[in-house]
């Protein structure tokens, strides 16, 4: 995987908070508890002001407005800016400024507001030097209660050296950790069996697989004699919901011999596993593009990077995977499909690499066409893969990976309306949060958090902070204010005995400041391959924020416990040396990192893996 970099610093979440709500700090994200004051009788409205990404040049921001008086037919949000904030696009209103004022209209189909409603108008700007809240908000003319927030710091400036792109290889997995914010573990309730729903999570039950039951419980009863408390603890690994994986043609129908079942089998099962009333939500993950994982060995698929392989991937494996997902009997079935992990970050990041720059358009062409077919099924949902912070975090990299989504979603037939969503560290490591390292631009001895070896300025340290930012990107582009955000937290919860309990102020350097605090355990972010130390992250849940936040559920895509590649040996000669716990991998500014694999093992791709199961499961966090 090859990253990008970023010589900008990100600053601290600001927020303007109206009078009845209290300001809280969550993954570096405002996170905003209503009080219990004098909300019912505010008069007129109250307005919340929070930004959702700041590269120390560009943030989002988001105004929340409720009305607190009689229905609004229509409404007109003002406020300024003390700075020199330019506005750069908006939806949810129709913006405009003049000077430092901004103005925002209701759009066509949220001007209507009943009392005690509420809508968010959000939009993106540029600034330079500081960038302070608002602290005055009206609509229609009528003032709204608040408070004047906090002043914002500026970080100071980032070295005048730009750092190296990072790794090279293109990791195939991805989990994360429990957030700074106790997530909600009680799913909401509704959203029916019938149509096309926001979240296809919100109130249906999960597909328990089979295969990875009997997985799970043959290592349980392995295991139950040595060690009953380790049993016990792996026995509940059957309980949770993990996708289906197509990674290849041979998978649709299922291989003989193999103890993964084909994709109408795994449906019937789902089919059987559904109660009356209630829908149950599946997720597939489709994989198996054309040249696909060009910067990678171990997930190398078996189509050529050719205009007859490209034909072969759209006749041989999606329309006969759309025709399976097709059959009506199905129809109640919520399936959600994730779109080719790391396919399109490879078109963003990776086009030095002929294989890449190759294997391109065919990617591009490739998810266009799933897209279309899979969308046409209504309940199908498709979730597209943005790789995660740890590739994609630097701004060289964010902005144009948005664009890229962007242009494969405006050439489907549906355009951007044939993504549901998108999913982050889909079998990969990141965490979900870095509870004690929440501002990437702290000093320690002079210099930026950021700047340690192990982020190279990359200013996003979690998935939570990334995905935000990436929303903000997305919308940006042109995407649904009503887009998804999902986390696969299978495998990054990074707990166990070396897992940081407290914040460790004491390090006067910048990368001992990080080894101290981090939960990530990789010697090298960039490493990917069966890590040694890694543990169960996040259970499956559903609105692990509630429902004003866009990431709408943790899933695990990755079955925790099967392995990500192996290694050539003498006798072995498939594999990756990214997977060789004797290997190494190098950061482009001439260090080499162990590739922090689980020494002692060499496990093919999608089988299950003992040791490393018995080690993610110790390490779980929270605990299991």
């Amino acid at each position: 995987m090859e990253h990008g970099n970023d010589r900008k610093a990100r600053r601290l979440t600001s927020a303007f908070v109206a009078a009845t709500v209290t300001l809280g700090i969550a993954g570096g994200l405002a996170a905003l508890t209503t009080a219990s004051s004098n909300a019912a009788t505010t008069p007129g409205c109250t307005a919340v002001y929070s930004t959702t990404w700041d590269s120390g040049s560009g943030f989002g921001a988001q105004v929340v407005i409720t009305n607190n008086g009689p229905a609004w037919t229509n409404w007109t949000l003002t406020y300024s800016y003390a700075g020199n904030q330019t506005l750069q696009n908006g939806w949810n209103g129709t913006w405009s400024q003049s000077g430092s004022n901004v103005t925002v209209a209701n759009a066509s189909y949220n001007g209507a507001v009943a009392s005690g409603g509420s809508v968010t108008p959000a939009g993106n700007f540029t600034y330079s030097g500081t960038n302070p809240a608002p602290t005055s908000f009206a609509v229609n003319g009528i003032t709204c209660g608040g408070t004047t927030p906090p002043p914002t710091t500026t970080p100071s400036t980032t070295p005048s050296t730009t750092p190296s792109t990072t790794p090279s290889t293109t990791p195939s997995t991805t989990p994360s950790t429990t957030p700074s914010t106790t997530p909600s573990t009680t799913p909401s309730t509704g959203g029916g069996g019938g149509g096309h729903v926001a979240n296809p999570f919100v109130g249906a039950s999960q597909y328990l697989s089979p295969d990875y039951t009997g997985e799970v419980n043959a290592q349980v009863a392995a295991d139950q004699s040595s060690n009953p408390t380790l049993a016990a603890s792996e026995a509940k690994m059957a309980g949770y919901s993990t996708a289906v994986w197509m990674d290849h043609i041979g998978a649709i129908a299922g291989d003989p011999g193999s103890v993964h079942h084909g994709l109408q089998w795994h449906l019937d099962q789902a089919l059987s596993q559904q109660k009356a009333g209630t829908p149950i939500t599946f997720e597939v993950v489709i994989y198996d593009l054309p040249g696909r994982d060009c910067a990678a060995i171990a997930s190398n698929g078996e189509i050529p990077a050719t205009a007859a392989g490209l034909t072969e991937y759209e006749s041989q494996y999606i329309d006969p995977i759309s025709t399976i997902l097709a059959n009506p009997k199905y129809a109640g079935i919520r399936i959600v499909a994730v779109i080719e992990p790391d396919s399109l970050p490879n078109a963003v990041t990776n086009q030095s690499k002929p294989a890449c720059a190759t294997a391109t358009p065919f990617y591009e062409s490739g998810v266009e066409y799933a897209l279309n077919k899979l969308h046409a099924i209504s309940n199908v949902y498709n979730y597209v893969d943005i790789a995660h912070s740890a590739w994609l975090g630097w701004s060289s990299n964010m902005g144009p990976a948005a664009q890229e989504f962007a242009k494969v979603a405006r050439a489907t037939t549906a355009g951007r309306g044939s993504i549901d969503g998108f999913i982050s560290v889909t079998a990969n490591y990141t965490p979900t949060t870095e509870p004690f390292l929440p501002n990437s631009t702290l000093q320690v001895g002079g210099n930026p958090l950021d700047s340690a070896k192990f982020y190279q300025y990359n200013p996003y340290f979690d998935e939570y902070d990334y995905d935000q930012a990436m929303y903000s990107q997305l919308v940006g582009q042109g995407f649904s204010p009503n887009i998804g955000m999902l986390i696969d937290t299978s495998r990054n919860g990074w707990g166990g005995p070396n897992r940081p309990t407290a914040l460790n102020s004491s390090p006067t350097t910048v990368d001992t400041y990080v080894a101290a605090n981090k939960v990530d355990q990789r010697p090298f972010r960039g490493d990917w391959c069966n890590q040694a130390g890694a543990g169960i992250g996040a259970r499956p849940t559903v609105l692990p924020y509630g429902s004003s936040n866009h990431i709408i559920a943790f899933v695990w895509i990755k079955p925790p416990g099967e392995s990500d590649g192996d290694y050539v040996t003498a006798t072995h000669p498939h594999g990756d040396p990214h997977c060789d716990p004797n290997g190494t991998n190098t950061d482009g500014n001439g260090n080499t990192y162990s590739t922090g694999s689980i020494p002692g093992f060499d496990v093919p791709a999608g089988m299950m893996f003992p040791a490393e199961f018995q080690m993610l499961v110790k390490n779980a966090f929270p605990a299991l």
